[in-house]
């Protein structure tokens, strides 16, 4: 049997003074009463009411046992209640991993627009470029660009990762803009990643169906984009990066795009959270607000919206 339950039931028979009115009270048999009162009396070796068919009356142990039970019952509601409002109510701490990129600039935006909307909820960021097995590592959401393998885990679209090429104003005026992806061979480029000897860098992209490498070069190289964002802006390049990277710097104009009619093969990116139980409300309220600050477009192209002004 059921510990809790057979608690729940003795202390309905002490409250009730009967078996025959706790029965009626739990919609079960008399019978089944004594049952669970058995139960816990063979558990603890001692008699904790004596009865006869008139009459029950508690002993000096099992009054110290109903209370304890009362006690036991409480916090074991309390718990329930406290996990079921958990489950309604976005509350608790939320750990999050991303890519380095993305999660500096663009979802850190949203999160804290998410923590406005959540007082309740701590979020824990975590940003690195390795692949990261997130139920190993115990992070409730993972934003992952490229596959999404892992077992056990939803996996939640996002808007892809689509790279597009961009320059300042100041950098244009004195170079002019490449026309075609070939142009880019006679422009002083930014390069993510770092330098491997004498081996070529080449952008790829995709124009009439068909996949095109471009040989690229330049003086400047980076694992970290924010160190080619601030180089392009102040005018010392070409730079290639992610469309939802560049958003705000090409919306205020201190970047242009250049040769919007090429495309770069777009990369998946997908939010990933545990599928064990039910998710709780402060995971699913995360990766519904990523669904809508970036959602994916019909032909698998970027279509994110800004991040900051998450409803």
């Amino acid at each position: 049997m059921d510990r809790l339950t057979s608690m729940a039931v003795y202390v309905k028979a002490v409250d009730l003074g009967s078996f025959a009115a706790a029965a009626d009270a739990l919609g079960i048999s008399p019978q089944m009463v004594s049952k669970h009162i058995v139960f816990l009396e063979d558990r603890v070796g001692a008699t904790l009411l004596h009865r006869t068919t008139r009459r029950q009356n508690i002993t000096d142990i099992g009054r110290a046992f109903y209370e304890r039970c009362r006690l036991i019952l409480s916090e074991a509601e309390a718990a329930e209640g406290l996990a079921s409002e958990m489950h309604r109510h976005p509350k608790g701490l939320l750990k999050v991993n991303a890519p380095k990129t993305f999660g500096t600039l663009a979802l850190a935006p949203f999160v804290t627009r998410f923590l406005e909307k959540y007082p309740d909820v701590q979020v824990e960021v975590t940003l690195e470029d390795r692949f990261v097995d997130p139920l190993e590592e115990g992070f409730d959401v993972t934003i992952r660009v490229g596959g999404t393998e892992g077992a056990g885990l939803a996996s939640v679209p996002l808007a892809c990762y689509e790279l597009v090429v961009c320059a300042a104003p100041a950098y244009l005026d004195r170079h002019g803009a490449p026309q075609t992806p070939q142009d880019l061979t006679r422009h002083e480029c930014l390069i993510f990643g770092q330098r491997a000897g004498h081996t070529p860098c080449r952008w790829l992209f995709t124009e009439d169906g068909r996949e095109r490498e471009v040989q690229v070069s330049g003086r400047l190289y980076s694992n970290d984009w924010m160190v080619l964002m601030r180089a392009a802006v102040e005018g010392h390049g070409v730079a290639l990066g992610s469309d939802i990277i560049l958003r705000e710097e090409l919306r205020a104009g201190r970047l242009v795009r250049l040769l919007a009619d090429y495309r770069t093969p777009p990369r998946p990116m997908h939010a990933l959270y545990p599928m064990r139980g039910k998710p709780s409300a402060k995971i699913m309220r995360f990766v519904e607000g990523l669904a809508e600050a970036f959602p994916p477009r019909p032909d698998g192209y970027p279509s994110a919206r800004q991040a900051s002004g998450m409803t």
